[in-house]
């Protein structure tokens, strides 16, 4: 089939036969024409399609698929009915083996691109063992729909319009229930909505979480204030469903996208569930940070265990340490394992955690990570052996960096969600005394763009 009009043009509506080659690594389909780059959502390498070009500059534009001319062998049937509107997934019509390498080549290019690596000792991806109905925690705006309904779940990708679910795919089956349940009781409850746009209305998120290993769930709403009878309905639910250990309120009466105030009370039940995590007993509460998969969390953190092959002497250090996931199974295997945290609420939850599993050889502190690595690497005997790093997204500070090359740990355990900036920070340190011996990228997260990844430095013998 050929173009509509001349090709010859770079013009907005203009339509297009696309043979789509890559992935990017904000999910879209990756094209040349005229060598010209065009992204493409919901395409699939393989895929010969007919696109419309919708917003162009001059050496690459996007485009809008219009139908598939020629489906790619690695394009698959999505499992959810609106995989094509719900910005929950991108990659439900890529074939998982496609989507792990896909990963993998994030990974590899940046840390060549960005991290400037001739060499990168990287390891084949660890692909979760399913794909589906992993997500154990998930949040969802809720917004009234015709009739009164109400409607929770993602957001339409590039807006703010949410998709309603009943179900999906990728989050824990026992949700699946809990969330029918909890849109009807809200129907029947009559809560007002939040409305983001007029700062108006109470009821602003749905958050359901659940244990892996235990099967115990947590429902939480997060409010702008009071809600009448939200203790009634609190009770009925605790009563109605088994594997429901609490129902809690957050408020956040602030005008932010953040989903979580500062405040969070217990209304039913407890105000955490426990997992179990490499054996361990862990309390996770509403708002704390957990991975959202936690059989590839305990994989990857198995593997850096083994990795390390800590032999009982060691001083460790865990930077970003929240709750303590990290941190307390180095510590069955150190000598002192010591916990930097920002967050004081997760510190007073590691703190726990560690005293529920018995572990006394661990400390943990609340506070800027760089003042706080200083402070403790200068009050021991001999040298860290080991610093941990498992920042947000951004990265670490530059002022952290410098910290940790000033303080000089003989091996540096660095993992991350965001291949760019790890690269960038990898660069900084092995300009600095380091080297890098092994990087093993992990999909914590089927069906979408994200990787995690975990890499391994030592110290140069000069």
């Amino acid at each position: 089939m050929t173009s509509l009009v001349d090709k010859s043009l770079w013009q907005q509506g203009q339509v297009i036969d696309l043979k789509i080659d890559d992935l990017s690594n904000s999910g879209d389909g990756v094209g040349r024409w005229q060598d010209r780059v065009v992204f493409v959502t919901d395409a699939v390498p393989g895929d010969t399609l007919q696109v419309r070009l919708t917003r162009l500059k001059p050496a690459y534009g996007y485009g809008k698929k219009l139908q598939i001319l020629e489906p790619s062998p690695d394009r698959i049937r999505p499992v959810c009915i609106v995989a094509d509107k719900c910005g929950g997934c991108q990659w439900q019509a890529v074939a998982y083996s496609k989507q792990l390498q896909a990963k993998e080549s994030q990974v590899q290019s940046a840390l060549e691109r960005i991290g400037g690596f001739e060499t990168v000792p990287i390891r084949p991806i660890l692909g979760a063992p399913n794909p589906l109905a992993y997500r154990n925690k998930v949040t969802y705006p809720l917004a009234r729909g015709p009739g009164g309904t109400v409607k929770a779940g993602y957001y339409r990708r590039g807006t703010h319009q949410i998709v309603n679910l009943n179900q999906c795919p990728i989050q824990h089956e026992s949700l699946n229930p809990l969330l029918v349940d909890a849109k009807e009781a809200i129907k029947a409850q009559g809560w007002s909505l939040y409305n983001e746009q007029k700062h108006q209305g109470r009821l602003r998120n749905l958050a359901l979480r659940v244990s892996q290993n235990t099967g115990q769930t947590l429902l939480t709403l997060v409010t702008t204030g009071y809600l009448p009878n939200v203790q009634g309905q609190a009770d009925q639910w605790l009563s109605e469903h088994s594997s429901l250990v609490g129902v809690c309120l957050n408020i956040n009466p602030e005008r932010t996208n953040k989903v979580f105030g500062e405040e969070t009370r217990c209304l039913a039940g407890r105000l955490y569930l426990e997992e179990i995590f490499l054996g361990l007993r862990l309390r996770i509460q509403p708002t704390t940070f957990f991975q959202v998969n936690t059989a590839q969390a305990e994989t990857l953190v198995s593997l850096v265990l083994e990795h390390l092959n800590l032999k009982g002497n060691e001083t460790v250090i865990d930077a970003y340490c929240g709750i303590g996931t990290l941190s307390l199974p180095l510590a069955q295997r150190a000598a002192h394992c010591v916990g930097i945290e920002f967050h004081p609420e997760s510190v007073a939850q590691a703190r726990q955690n560690a005293a529920l599993n018995g572990l006394k050889n661990t400390e943990f502190f609340a506070g800027a990570v760089e003042k706080l690595l200083l402070e403790i690497s200068a009050q021991q005997s001999s040298p860290v052996d080991v610093v941990v790093l498992d920042p947000p997204r951004k990265g670490c500070d530059r002022i952290v960096l410098e910290t940790l090359v000033e303080i000089g740990p003989n091996r540096i355990v660095y993992m991350s969600c965001n291949p760019s900036t790890l690269a960038r920070d990898l660069k900084i340190l092995c300009s600095n005394g380091y080297g890098l011996t092994m990087v093993q990228p992990a999909d914590f997260f089927p069906q979408t763009t994200h990787v995690e990844c975990v890499t391994f430095l030592e110290k140069a013998i000069f």
